[in-house]
């Protein structure tokens, strides 16, 4: 018996129209996904993928999952898409290294820190860069491809518009999603349900605070406001197969076999047929599962309160019975030898370099009905049961001397054998390289205290009295400089804070914001995003890591000193001790005061709900009474704050953390109550009001 593979590193990614990618949160909802038409799959094994609650797989479920896929020629991407802490890094990449080991098509990764550990400890293993990641530009997507990506699942939000310009300008493959729940946040920048449960996103336990009853500005608190309907992309496939979409993905890891059924089939076929959904295509859509309809809104480059839908409490799970699927079984050829004297063979091949040739025994001479070439090749092409499905020609695929017989047994058997050893071909793994793990550098930047930092939000805030305290640096949004004459004059580096969230329209402003803040005397830049190092590169500028980034480990650090960052602010999601306990490769800092932010949202919370007043304060009320500010983002965009202040100047345990710069976070803020609040944080006094202590001593789940 012999098998042969061919020498590719991994399983290709099929040509012509995008790769369908289906959602796999259980065994089941894998063979849903496979048997109704995906090309691929994406599941999550173990602690360290973004549906912790989705039932997920075990190694040995796995493993049987990767060779269920790979023999009918579908891939598996697995997603270890959390922020991972020191102490996790190793198990991560054992789970990445046992996958690879398995044959894993690609890993899909949010943390700068795994990203980098993958790379050097597993080169051949394709990474595909999670939506997590939080990349919307074509600099984005281009800076994660020239670090070794093979693929950028883009920001929901992105248009159509944009996504084609990332698909012209970046080398890595485009996936975007096609259908499934929409965040009202950017992927990777929430922090809601972290810091109001202590259930982090970003850690995979999202408890969709989201999807609760608020009210805006005092309004009765029973809306969705944060809630959106479903996106449902079904009338748009060919566009974005025509601009250079290289895979469509359905979101729905925490949803039903059913459900993943139903909704891959309609994608499947469409994408066979080259054509729009039906009316009964699209109500099998919203029966599987909806939210007061569905949007394509972000694709089309709008948004608004039509975005917006829930899903009653008791409303019931779609009651169709599974779909009995079509035949997608895989053609092979089959070549036959009958031979007098020789012992039968019988070779399957499927088009793909994959070929497995196998002998059985002598024939024997006929008796009164010898066997032909057409009863042969019937006997052959028996191959339920099997993924495959055989078409055999009499005259160009069987050699048989005349006179011979062949039990129907033998040649069930000599079947059986071959397709099981082109199974065998089919899902054997690719060979990759395996490396140990880089160390990392001895380097140690911590520093004895922190000195305090500053960011402000509005001209007001900006005042000498809260100068007069020579903060080592003053934060000032990029936008807020733009409206400046000029800055007070102080003992302090001005830095110029550039919005999280832009499009490539925005480059050409921002840099010339840029050019302006140069001129005020700002010296430093405090990036937030992937996409700002190409945005500000070769400008001059010092550079400065935000809480954007979601630095969670050492080896973020060292990413991003690669990177060119000075220093980097680490992710308010840590504990002290975790905090305490990185490798300060860089210069840290923490915010230690202020209300956090919580959400940063394409939809203006403020426009969907009361109409533009940004020049007034403006809240989110939940149920319980709290209040969250809402303040306008560069792009009408809305940021969701914390509806408590962080307060820690009564906690010395904070200045003894390595921490180089520990920052005074002014959001709401008076004048007045900026210099209290530095005033109280150099005195270490108690919060004179209602405090949170964030989440630096419970941590999150």
């Amino acid at each position: 018996m012999r098998a042969d593979r061919p020498k590719g590193p991994e399983l290709p990614a099929p040509a012509g129209s995008p790769e369908l990618l289906a959602p796999a949160g259980s065994p089941e909802a894998l063979k849903a996904a496979v048997d109704h038409g995906a090309k691929a799959v994406y599941l999550g094994w173990g602690a360290f993928n973004a549906r912790r609650g989705a039932r997920n797989f075990s190694e040995e479920e796995f493993a049987q999952a990767a060779a269920y896929c790979h023999i009918r020629g579908v891939r598996v991407f697995l997603t270890l898409n959390i922020l991972l802490t020191d102490r996790e890094l190793p198990a991560a990449l054992e789970t990445a290294r046992t996958a690879s080991r398995l044959g894993v098509d690609a890993v899909l990764v949010q943390d700068w820190g795994l990203f980098a550990l993958l790379r050097a400890a597993l080169p051949d293993l394709p990474l595909h860069a999670s939506t997590q990641m939080s990349l919307f530009t074509s600099g984005g997507a281009n800076e994660i491809a020239a670090g070794g990506c093979r693929r950028v699942v883009l920001a929901r939000e992105c248009s159509k518009e944009e996504t084609a310009a990332i698909c012209e300008s970046c080398p890595a493959e485009v996936e975007v999603f096609v259908h499934g729940a929409l965040c009202m946040c950017y992927s990777g920048q929430c922090a809601m349900s972290a810091l109001i449960g202590g259930r982090s996103g970003n850690r995979g336990r999202c408890a969709q605070p989201c999807r609760l009853p608020y009210g805006v500005n005092g309004a009765a608190k029973e809306g969705r406001p944060l809630s959106l309907k479903d996106s449902c992309m079904a009338d748009h496939l060919r566009e974005m197969g025509d601009m250079g979409v290289s895979c469509l993905k359905i979101e729905g890891r925490m949803k039903s076999p059913g459900y993943v059924a139903a909704v891959t089939e309609v994608y499947a076929r469409l994408l066979e047929e080259g054509r729009g959904p039906t009316a009964e295509e699209q109500e099998a859509l919203e029966r599987a599962f909806s939210r007061s309809g569905f949007t394509d809104a972000y694709w089309r480059g709008r948004k608004g309160p039509d975005m917006l839908g829930f899903r009653p409490e008791n409303a019931a799970a779609a009651g169709d019975p599974l779909p009995a699927g079509t035949d997608r079984r895989i053609p092979v050829r089959l070549t036959c030898a009958v031979k007098a004297g020789t012992p039968c063979s019988l070779t399957a091949e499927d088009g793909l370099g994959n070929r497995a040739a196998v002998t059985g025994p002598v024939p024997e001479p006929a008796g009164k009905r010898p066997l032909t070439a057409e009863d042969l090749s019937a006997r052959l092409e028996k191959t339920g049961g099997t993924p495959y499905r055989a078409v055999v020609d009499p005259a160009e695929d069987i050699a048989l001397d005349p006179g011979l017989y062949l039990s129907a047994a033998a040649v069930n058997e000599l079947r059986r054998k071959a397709l099981e050893a082109l199974s065998a071909a089919r899902c054997a793994p690719p060979v990759r390289r395996e490396c140990p793990p880089p160390p990392l550098p001895e380097e140690d930047r911590s520093a004895a205290e922190p000195r305090f930092t500053v960011s402000v939000a509005s001209a007001a805030q900006l005042t000498g009295g809260l100068l007069d305290f020579r903060p080592a640096r003053t934060y000032v949004p990029l936008e807020l400089l733009a409206e400046l004459s000029s800055l007070p004059p102080a003992e302090t580096e001005y830095c110029a804070v550039l919005p999280r969230v832009w499009r490539d329209k925005d480059e050409d402003l921002l840099r010339r914001w840029l050019e302006k803040a140069r001129t005020l005397g700002v010296s430093g830049l405090l990036l937030g995003n992937l996409g700002h190092f190409p945005l500000v590169r070769g400008m001059g500028f010092r550079l400065y890591g935000d809480y954007g980034l979601n630095v969670f480990n050492s080896r973020s650090l060292a990413f991003l000193r690669e990177k060119g960052l000075e220093s980097a602010c680490l992710s308010f999601e840590l504990r002290f001790s975790q905090l305490r306990d990185l490798r300060k490769l860089l210069p840290a800092e923490a915010v230690v005061y202020g209300r956090l932010p919580l959400m940063l949202t394409e939809n203006c919370l403020i426009q969907n709900s009361a109409g533009c007043r940004c020049g007034q304060p403006n809240f989110l009320n939940d149920r319980t009474g709290a209040a969250f500010p809402l303040l306008p983002a560069f792009g009408c965009r809305t940021e969701v704050e914390n509806s408590r202040p962080l307060w820690l100047a009564d906690l010395p345990e904070y200045k003894g953390l390595g921490l180089s710069w520990a920052r005074l976070r002014f959001t709401t803020e008076t004048a007045e109550e900026c210099v209290r609040v530095y005033r109280a944080y150099l005195e270490g006094a108690p919060a004179a009001g209602a405090f949170t202590r964030g989440l630096y001593r419970r941590g999150v789940e």
